[in-house]
């Protein structure tokens, strides 16, 4: 007989419904009365403050300054860059006036029009590089290193929670620079930047790459990007990062007088990441029974659960744990102090037990009067099966901790990479190419396909026609991996395989 899962449906029964339910079970997000927007939970939100914590970190570390600009971007900004307003055109929302007055059936109805019709925010190009243009007038004020945290507007018309949203958050940089070299330097960073922060903190082993021309940012003269499979093996775009030239220095009119006192366009790039990335995060970890949490990224690493079967035994378990609780906060790990959390709330033992096992959190400690009285407390892991535990000693329990976390985190990075490389596979026919990505079941496709390492000619139409045909993209051009090869779509010659798969 097969064993309940406290996910249903499981991945292989129905991966996107399996996904949902997960998002419901660990309590982080719920759909919006705005149509496409979320409510993001406090499990969710802690999840995406720790992301922020750790990228912010890091990205000051190399140089980057924080501010904050206008949600509202002026139409005609947006209209002075040709291809980046074609490129989000149908994704903008308007704001046209700017009150509201009741009509005659006392309804409330929108007055005073405005001059210009507003913009809400799709991305910032546009607006920072009319700061840039008043900020910069020397070589001396380059580089200009700005971020940003903000939410964003795309008006999509298909959303998932996390994945793609009607408004998002994220992180977006934009950068100005003397040279041609130091942007294109910058632009590589941050993607390496972005590629530290995936493995390190999220556990998820990440592919940098080039995107090809019909993939680009809207308006960039390179795009790159990282791209993460995800447990129904297709890709999901976990982090970009943009050579903008000087398309938006022109734009704006972002100019800087050299050392010879000669007026020259700025060099600009930007790049960002988004909430996106808990999606990635639950797609790449989690299992049948619910989120599995990276501890360095958990909100909470520990959660301690009382056992407490007779009343009178009651406050000797909780003074107990709030001793132990308390020397677990005051060790450090990944840049912050352990988070334990105490539930005491007024459950069966059964439904507090799985109801952190649902929410991913990595490490579960059961307390009760014998563990106290025999100094041996069991301790679960997430990453492991559920009725696996393990007794530690207090002390030993103290001192081997962030062993155990580290331990865990790991697991979850080799796992996943593990997972990728089993996936991927070199594809040299247009025969085994059609086949790998052709489902057994077209009317209710099952689990399939990966990613393919294909050699490609660089041929628009022959992209496209693979696209049309198998939804299948080319995710990107890995970097600094040459191979002589023949495109198997079109018999030329090639230097390099490309990364086709199905995405998110």
């Amino acid at each position: 007989m097969k064993e309940r899962t406290a996910i249903q449906p499981t991945r292989q029964e129905n991966y996107a419904e399996w996904y949902q339910e997960v998002i419901k079970a660990a309590d982080l997000a719920e759909h919006s009365a705005v149509r496409g927007c979320m409510v993001i939970k406090p499990w969710g939100y802690a999840i995406w403050e720790n992301m922020q914590r750790a990228l912010d970190s890091m990205l000051k570390k190399t140089g980057h300054q924080n501010a904050y600009f206008p949600l509202f971007i002026p139409l005609s900004f947006l209209q002075k860059e040709a291809e980046h307003v074609e490129g989000f055109a149908k994704e903008c929302a308007v704001v046209t006036h700017h009150r509201l007055e009741k009509n005659q059936e006392g309804k409330l109805v929108p007055a005073g029009e405005l001059e210009e019709p507003l913009v809400v925010r799709p991305t910032s190009e546009t607006i920072i590089g009319d700061a840039f243009s008043k900020w910069i007038t020397s070589y001396r004020d380059l580089p200009l290193l700005i971020n940003q945290w903000a939410n964003v507007v795309r008006w999509e018309m298909r959303t998932r929670m996390f994945l793609r949203t009607t408004e998002f958050l994220w992180q977006e940089g934009h950068t100005a620079h003397a040279t041609e070299k130091q942007a294109r330097e910058e632009t590589k960073l941050m993607l390496n930047v972005y590629t530290q922060f995936a493995y390190d903190f999220l556990a998820i082993p990440v592919i940098k790459g080039e995107k090809t021309a019909s993939e680009r940012f809207p308006g960039a003269v390179s795009t790159y990007c990282i791209e993460a499979m995800m447990q129904d093996r297709k890709a999901l775009q976990t982090g970009t990062s943009h050579f903008l030239g000087q398309n938006f220095a022109k734009a704006s009119q972002i100019l800087f007088q050299d050392p010879q006192g000669e007026s020259q366009l700025a060099w600009t790039t930007s790049w960002g990441v988004t909430t996106r990335l808990i999606g990635a995060l639950i797609m790449t970890h989690s299992d049948d029974d619910g989120l599995i949490l990276p501890p360095k990224i958990a909100p909470s690493q520990i959660v301690l659960l009382p056992v407490i079967h007779k009343e009178e035994k009651r406050e000797e378990v909780l003074n107990y744990c709030r001793a132990l609780a308390e020397e677990l906060r005051n060790l450090p790990y990944a840049g912050r102090s352990l988070e334990v959390i105490i539930d005491t709330r007024d459950l069966r033992g059964g439904e507090k037990l799985w109801s952190w096992i649902k929410k991913g959190i990595p490490i579960r400690i059961e307390v009760g009067p014998r563990d106290i009285e025999q100094d041996l407390l069991p301790l679960s892991r997430r990453d492991r099966p559920h009725r696996e535990k393990k007794t530690f000693s207090k002390q030993s329990l103290l001192s081997s901790i962030r062993d155990i976390l580290d331990s865990i985190q790991d697991t979850l990075l080799q796992r996943a990479l593990d997972f990728r490389n089993t996936h991927t596979h070199k594809i040299d026919t247009k025969e085994d190419f059609y086949a790998f990505f052709t489902p057994k079941n077209p009317k209710s496709p099952e689990i399939h396909a990966g990613f393919a390492l294909t050699h490609f000619s660089e041929d628009p139409d022959i992209e496209e026609k693979i696209k049309q045909d198998l939804g299948v993209t080319i995710r990107c051009i890995p970097l600094d991996e040459e191979e002589e090869g023949k495109c198997p779509f079109t018999g030329k010659k090639s230097t390099r395989r490309v990364i086709f798969a199905k995405s998110y």
